[in-house]
Parts: structure tokens; sequence; C-alpha cells
């Protein structure tokens, strides 16, 4: 190994207002008590961050539905087993609420013996005859139910999906999503869907546009979740380059005194060394010298040279009786307050969404997962509040691309991928952005600064409570229809996330010198909006374009200020970030839509990188990203021609295919790519 480098993409310092974590009368706590409100909907889907608590927002909802609105039997639908534990019984009565949470043992067939989730459908059929009203189950217990019964053996029930991010619209290849979408075309049965993270992190929706529009839903943001803890402080994430092994760097940044995750790398991938057992002795050699095995718990008792011995749990042990055994003890609830219990976790496609481990102070993870979902639900893993915990981070170990390395390529877009799901976390942890057209008016309960509002220049105004922004653009398309609305006031981030996620996108807007911005802005992210809302109008898919860019790209600016020393160092939920953006709003004149569109939106993500891989690495880099050429389509060049018309109708002439503007020339290059392409089809 010649060196690492380290690249802290995102620093979140938080309030410490504990308002995330207050219970109301009824014992539920913020995302609950929103959840709650809307527990009259029959399809509902809710999206909050891990810990938030949905687990008992559940069981909140599925209560009232077996009570009050005439639902018979409630099935909760869990992606594996040991997420199962996460509905066990709660005396919720004892904080207020009507009724309490109660499972009879038969019917958690998470907690049946055996895997075989066929063997458990007649349990299920039972269920649905029975006398008892709550059932927990695995996903593909759910799905052979189904298939087996047939969807009108669910009527008059409440089919709950965890961790919905599971489901696709793809019904040919995700059994899940079909049935779900028979359930909502029979219309007789109440379903509530949650998620982490509501990114599948390929290239297919969660649900189609029409069944998705059949749910209401609710959003908890991850600022609201971190900014409301009582002890966590500080987040950070960051991804570390390396180069050589991943096993002669990973001490590097694994620090034995916090509490750790490590994910190692599947077999498969690039930074295995094809045999996970060997990985998993080197890190425990890293770690100190080896004491032996505690007979109770299984963990591997590891002394450091600080003498302080390590409980090391061995996930990737393949022995049954021996994995049984250490996941038995850290799943034993005796311990769950305890936080010497454990101090290391080495883990192998375990310990992700769903694995509750408070006192988690760092997730380590190597080599680029397989989506962005994975990163996120990861991350959550670090992000629990727990008592004397402040700080948290999670790093992504990514080998660094090496020019002399046949498999280069594979090693950009892992680069690729890191630089991502950065992007996409900045924008899930930022507070929320409200923007409308300039001279609107000020919005109740936000701070515009020492100043105040003032109708005569552009403002820029924060809601401490809520985490929003209200910021002032010229030019802003407002949404007409109700879906619309919600989209940008809720789903911002799945169009971020999309636009991120596309490698050769995300490499020639980092890379390519020749790409125009506006083929960012403009051409890439309509493509992704129409692709995502195909049944909205052409003036919402624009209002809904120039909110998400907006959101992206002033945010990347805000960080920009915040790191340059004009506004400090380091994301703040009280002032740094909050000031680089007032700043870069303010310090526009005429901050407005087509401003925003002309700035790249990857170019602050370039700057650090810039700074963290040497002068040869970065040309290497450009030389096989602009490699990759992006052809124009024919989406593309009606598009551009589209964007012609109203250059037309604003300027009395079409663009110019010898004009000095690059994007008038390129709206004037798809008129072209058009017309020429109508006279081949005319010459047949």
């Amino acid at each position: 190994m010649t060196g690492k480098v380290c690249v802290p993409a995102v620093q979140l310092t938080m309030a410490q207002s504990g308002a995330s974590r207050k219970a109301n009368e009824l014992g539920m706590r913020p995302m609950q008590e929103r959840a709650y409100e809307m527990r009259g909907e029959q399809y509902l889907l809710v999206k909050s961050p891990p810990a938030s608590g949905k687990s008992r927002a559940l069981m909140f909802i599925a209560l009232d539905k077996l009570k009050n609105q005439g639902v018979k039997k409630a099935i909760i639908c869990v992606p594996e087993r040991s997420i199962g534990g996460s509905f066990s019984d709660q005396l919720l009565s004892k904080y207020g609420f009507f009724a309490d949470w109660t499972v009879q043992p038969r019917w958690n067939l998470c907690n049946a013996p055996g895997n075989n989730d066929k063997s458990k459908v007649k349990a299920v059929e039972a269920f649905l005859t029975g006398d008892d009203n709550i059932l927990v189950c695995t996903h593909a217990t759910f799905r052979f139910a189904f298939d087996e019964l047939g969807v009108e053996a669910f009527d008059d029930c409440m089919i709950a999906v965890d961790e919905f991010h599971h489901v696709s619209a793809d019904s040919m290849n995700n059994r899940l999503g079909k049935q779900l979408g028979e359930l909502t075309g029979r219309d007789k049965a109440h379903i509530v869907a949650m998620t982490g993270s509501y990114f599948r992190g390929d290239s297919v929706p969660v649900l189609s546009p029409e069944d998705e529009q059949k749910f209401v839903s609710v959003t908890y943001t991850y600022y609201e979740q971190l900014n409301g803890y009582e002890y966590l402080k500080e987040l950070q994430l960051g991804y570390y380059f390396y180069n050589g092994r991943y096993l002669d760097a990973i001490m590097e940044v694994l620090n034995p005194d916090e509490k750790t995750i490590i994910h190692i790398p599947n077999v498969n991938a690039r930074e295995s060394t094809k045999d996970k057992h060997k990985e998993v002795e080197e890190i425990l050699e890293g770690l100190g010298s080896w004491q032996g095995v505690d007979p109770h718990t299984g963990f591997q008792l590891i002394r450091p040279a600080n003498g302080r011995v390590l409980k090391v749990a061995d996930l990737v042990d393949d022995v049954p009786e021996k994995r049984d055994r250490v996941i038995a003890s850290l799943k034993d609830s005796g311990h769950a307050g305890n936080r010497d219990h454990v101090d290391v976790i080495i883990a192998l496609g375990m310990a992700k969404e769903g694995f509750d481990w408070i006192w988690c102070e760092h997730a380590l993870t190597v080599g680029y997962r397989s989506s962005l979902t994975e990163i996120v639900q990861i991350i959550g893993r670090a992000t629990r509040d727990a008592p004397g915990k402040t700080k948290t981070r999670f790093t992504n170990l990514v080998a660094e691309p090496d020019a002399s390395d046949e498999k280069v390529k594979d090693a950009v877009n892992d680069t690729l991928k890191a630089i991502a799901a950065s992007l996409l976390m900045e924008q899930v942890l930022a507070p929320r952005f409200n923007f409308t057209p300039k001279a609107k008016g000020p919005l109740q309960d936000f701070d515009y600064g020492s100043d105040g509002y003032d109708y005569n220049k552009p403002n820029a105004g924060f809601n401490e409570d809520t985490g929003q922004f209200h910021i002032e653009l010229n030019g802003l398309m407002e949404p007409k229809s109700k879906e619309a609305v919600e989209v940008i006031e809720k789903d911002l981030n799945e169009l971020v996330a999309d636009f991120v996620g596309e490698p050769k996108l995300l490499g020639h807007g980092l890379f390519n010198q020749e790409m125009l911005p506006e083929q960012l802005t403009i051409e890439a992210m309509g493509k992704i909006v129409r692709g995502r809302y195909p049944h909205m109008d052409t003036e919402d898919q624009e209002a809904v374009r120039q909110h998400a860019i907006a959101a992206l790209s002033i945010l990347q600016q805000a960080k920009a200020k915040s790191s340059s020393g004009e506004g400090g160092d380091r994301f703040s939920a009280n002032t740094a970030l909050i000031d680089g953006i007032r700043k870069f709003a303010l310090d526009v004149r005429n901050l407005d839509v087509d401003m925003i569109d002309r700035i790249n939106p990857f170019g602050e993500a370039y700057s650090i990188l810039s700074k963290a891989l040497n002068e040869n690495t970065l040309k290497r880099l450009e030389e096989i990203i602009v490699a990759r050429k992006i052809s124009m389509s024919l989406e593309e060049a009606r598009g551009l021609a589209k964007r012609a018309l109203l250059f037309k109708q604003q300027r009395g002439r079409l663009p110019g295919l010898t004009a000095q503007d690059a994007w008038e020339r390129r709206m004037a290059e798809g008129v072209a790519w058009l017309a020429r392409n109508a006279e081949r089809n005319n010459n047949g």
C-alpha cells in the first residue's frame, strides 16, 4: 500500500434538541404522531429514517384499524426473520394508548423453527380462519401464502410491508410488487408500507405511477430525526481511497475504541481476497492478540496494545451453531442497554437493515455496496441515539483507480458510485427547501436574518423547528396539480437519487470539460422527471425539474461557501450550512432558475475529489469517462427542440448553430438532429 486518501464528504452537527425523542400523551414520538394522524388512509406509505420508531408507529396504526376501521386481521411482513423481533409485545397502554400490542407466540412466524417459508403457508391459512388478529412473517412467507391462497383471502386485512424498498413495480421479476398491485386492484385490503430508504438502487421504481397515486405518504426527514436527538451531536460520512489490499489499509480507519460494525466485501467483489475467513483473521490480528472465545456469547476475545480486551462478534463464520450463538447473543434484549456487551461486529451480508445496536459509533464498509439503498441502510446502523454517544461516522473504504490495473474501469465505476452515495446522503441529511418566486412574501415562522424579510432583495429564510429553508427564485414555475405539489414536498430526494446514481451521467458531469451544465440540469434531470411522472403535464414536469435541480445545486453551492472559510468548515444545523445557503442566495443579485441551470451540480464534488486524488489518477479517470461518449437520442433531440421553441418565443428567433453561447448551440443541434432524422426517414 502506498497511501490512503481521506475525503470527509459530509459533516453534520446536530442541535441536540431532544424533540424527536419526546412523546405525546398517547406515548407517540413526533414521527409516530405524524403517521398516526393519517391512520384512516387505506393505502399509506411511511418514509422515515432508521431509529425513528416506524415499528411502533405501525403498531398504533394497526390497532386503530382493527378496532375502528373494520379491518379484521393485521399481517406484518418483514424482509428477514431477525427483524421480526421489532414487533414483539409492547405495553402501549402504559404510556396512554387505548390498547397493548400483543402477538400470540404461534403467530410470530419469524420465531418458528426452520427456514422453509413454504411450510409456513399452512400457518398463515390457519391464522386467517382463526380468532387472533395479528401475525408477523417474512416477505417470502407472505408471497408463498398469497400464491397459494389467492388475493381474496386477504380481504378486510391490513397488509403492512416493512422495508418497502424491497418491492418493485417490475411485476415480471418482483412477485411482492405484483401481489401488492393485485391487492390495490381488488381494493378490499388496507396496505401500510414503511421504509427508511425509498430508493431501490436500480432503475426500476418501487411503485408504478398508477399505484403510487393511490398511496398517501407521510415523510419524516433525516434532519428532523437527527437534529432532535438528545445525545448524538456529530455525524461524519466519508469515503477513503486506498492502494493495494484493503486489509493493509483498514487499520488506518478502524479505531478499536469506537463501537464498530465492519462490512467486509462479498467474495465476488473486486476488493475481496476470495477468502472471507482469512480476511476476518487478518482484521482480528490487526486489532490485537487473540485470547480465546467467550463460551456464553461466542464472541472472539482480542487484547489490543492498550490492554483492554475487545469482544468481537464474527458473523462471517459459516458454522451454523457458532454463528447462531453469536446472533442470539447480539439479539439478547437483556444486554440492549449494556454498552460493553460487544465492541466490534464483523459481517458479510448481515447487520444491515433492521439490525439494532444503538451503541454503534462507526459503520465501516469495504468496497461499494450493491445500491444506494444499501448504503443508506448501513449508515442507519450508526445513527442511533444513546447515552454518552456524541459522535458517529460512516466510512466507505474504496480502492483508488490504478491506471495500470486491467480492471481500472470497474474501479472507476466504484469511485463514481461512492461519490454518488455521498451526494445523495448530503441531500437526505440536509434541511428541506421551499422555493417560491421572488417577492411572494415571508413564510410564517421563518427567520430571514437580522434585517428580516425585504421585498426589494432576494430572501433566504430558515425554520429551525421544522428544518426547512425558504429561498426565492426568479422565473420559478410553481406546480399546479396536487400530485406535483406532493412530489416537490416529499419526493425530491428520489429524483436526486436517480440523477446522481447514473454512472455515465455523473462521470461526464465530473470530468468532461465539454459537458454543458444545461445538459445535466435541463436535459438529464428533465428526462428523469418525464420518466417518473409521464402522466404529468409539461408545465408540472418543468416545475418539478426546477425544484429538484435547485435543491441539489444550491446545497452544493452552500457547501462550497461553508467549507471555504466564509461560513465555517463543516455542516452545522445552526450555523455554517444555514449561513452558506444564505450567503449564496444573497450574494447573487438576481438568483433565478436560468442561473441555477447554468451551474454544474457536480462541481463541488469534483473540487473535493481533485484534492484527494493525484493528478495522474484524475487524468486517467477523465480519459476513461470521456471515452464513454454520450450520443444524442430522439427523446433528447425532441426535448431540445421544445426548448428551442421557447427560446424563439422569448427572443423572436431560433437558436443558431454558430452562436457564441454553448447552450444555444446545443438547442440548435437538437433541431438539426431532428431535421436530419426526418430526412433519413423520408428517404427510406
